[in-house]
């Protein structure tokens, strides 16, 4: 996993100094700072947990100025975090946006002022960001697909009933995540080797109403015997359900992020897996390029994406994630993402030993 840092080359362009509010007099330098705006802190634990955290130590070591501030799913907000980061002085302002229409207003006023555009995890359609760092989200849908297919294999589930809930609409990381699990269930739908059963985008990755959703179509369709939930969240809210009808560990169910709760569910045999992004690599590769933006340079980056609405190829660092059964669940301690402490509480305890977790 941490050598994805080593798409970024070392190859450092000099662009000349960006302009940005902050100096008084027109040919004076702007003072290097940097605006960050994160989406939420319910969709998911990692925005405050991980991402705020590499992020800063990855500023404070630099010593460049910054200013990280949550939306809390507020879209209004989220405007008028931008608003006031460009007006105090962002040379570099990174987001990871609600939804793209909210993110392209923000990264090209950003754009009118001067001020240098990152999108972070998310990719802006149409929105003209200067990088984008994220991770391979069509492999973290297809790693997805296929740990759900490797747990229904050993459970002997034959010709399961599967249940599909989809992240967010307006979120484009949901649109490839849905492209690389259905890659791997679709053919399995059309040989009849699985059943294909409801399906449901979440709005706003909102895990309320997934639990809600998914209550629903158990409901009506009883049969359900493998749930593809596109995050950890998510995947909880389902399992609440399936314990709720004495279904939780009989249902796989999968997930995304490993945060602390999906482990758990993990350890405790009532989810399927994760997806493990290394957090602390895709922040310390954003970080790097918001640290050389607001010292008016550009770094190489090899990978491109292109932008489904605009056709733009945007310079891009995508980093490889890693799918995360009970057998591996140590590897994600091992690396810092989460402590044995948060992980191993009296309930797991037990299980953490087994796995050598210590």
């Amino acid at each position: 996993m941490r050598r994805g840092i080593a798409t970024l080359t070392a190859t450092v362009v000099a662009a000349g100094l960006l302009t940005a509010c902050g100096g008084d007099d027109a040919g004076e330098a702007p003072v290097p700072k940097i605006g960050v705006i994160l989406p939420d802190s319910t969709s998911s634990d990692r925005w405050e947990t991980a991402d705020r955290r590499f992020l800063e130590s990855a500023f404070e070591k630099a010593g460049i100025p910054y200013d990280i501030q949550n939306a809390q799913g507020d879209k209004a907000a989220f405007q008028s975090i931008a608003d006031q980061q460009i007006t105090n002085g962002a040379t570099v302002l990174m987001i990871a946006n609600l939804d793209s229409d909210t993110g392209k207003a923000v990264l090209d006023k950003a754009k009118s002022r001067g001020v240098a555009t990152i999108d972070y995890d998310r990719l802006t359609l149409g929105g003209g960001a200067e990088y984008y760092v994220s991770f391979d989200n069509v492999q973290v849908g297809k790693l997805q697909g296929q740990g759900l297919q490797k747990c229904l294999t050993a459970k002997r589930v034959a010709k399961p009933t599967i249940a599909e809930l989809h992240g967010s609409p307006t979120d484009n990381n949901a649109t490839l995540f849905k492209e690389g699990y259905q890659s791997v269930l679709n053919p399995l739908y059309a040989k009849g080797t699985y059943v294909k059963g409801p399906e449901q985008a979440v709005p706003d990755w909102d895990n309320t109403q997934a639990g809600t959703l998914f209550e629903q179509m158990l409901t009506q369709n009883p049969a359900i015997s493998g749930v593809l939930a596109a995050n950890d969240g998510m995947g909880n809210a389902v399992i609440t359900v399936l314990k709720r009808n004495n279904l939780n560990g009989k249902v796989p169910v999968t997930g995304q992020d490993a945060d602390v709760q999906g482990l758990q569910n993990i350890l405790a045999g009532d989810q399927c897996m994760t997806v493990y992004k290394a957090i602390k690599e895709e922040a310390s590769a954003a970080a790097q390029l918001a640290i050389s933006l607001a010292k008016g340079e550009r770094q190489d980056v090899t990978g491109k994406v292109t932008d489904p609405q605009s056709g733009r190829e945007v310079p891009s660092v995508l980093l490889a994630p890693k799918a995360i059964f009970e057998e591996n669940v140590k590897a994600v301690v091992d690396d810092g993402y989460v402590t044995r402490s948060e992980l191993c509480t009296d309930a797991y305890a037990a299980a953490c030993r087994r796995l050598g977790i210590t």
